[in-house]
């Protein structure tokens, strides 16, 4: 058996949206990712994931025949013209404005970007200013 790795941070282990379309949120989704530099983990007929988030079609063994309901999600950004770039790709692919590339009132420094998804969910990239981080991310081997 080969070993597996992954990389995780903190507080979340896995979070999964139960999408209407799997091709509309690939679309969407593969391009936000592009964006941010993160690569798709892994795909299947019913599937796809990244990093910590899994995203599957209603008829899904894991989805239990179920739509997940409205969710925003934040995703870290490098620093602001990668919040763009998100944006931007966003848009392309299928996504609507929910508030373009900014500094908002959350703290000083926060920029980000809104999207909305092809079901509906509130999808946000942030750059928080400049700051040095430890590790890139924490890796589990088996």
């Amino acid at each position: 058996m080969e070993t597996q790795e992954l990389h995780r941070g903190r507080l979340i282990d896995h979070i999964q949206l139960v999408v209407r379309d799997l091709a509309a949120s690939r679309r969407f989704y593969e391009a936000i990712f592009d964006a941010l530099k993160i690569p798709i983990g892994g795909t299947g007929a019913d599937y796809f994931w990244v990093d910590e988030l899994f995203i599957s079609s209603v008829d899904s063994q894991a989805a239990a025949g179920k739509l997940t309901g409205r969710h925003h999600l934040a995703f870290q950004a490098a620093d602001r013209a990668m919040v763009t770039a998100f944006h931007e790709a966003g848009l392309t692919a299928g996504g609507k404005d929910n508030g373009g590339p900014g500094e908002r009132p959350y703290h000083p420094g926060y920029f980000a970007a809104f999207l909305i998804d092809p079901d509906g969910n509130n999808i946000e990239a942030v750059y928080h200013g400049e700051a040095k981080r430890s590790a890139p991310s924490v890796k589990i081997a088996f």
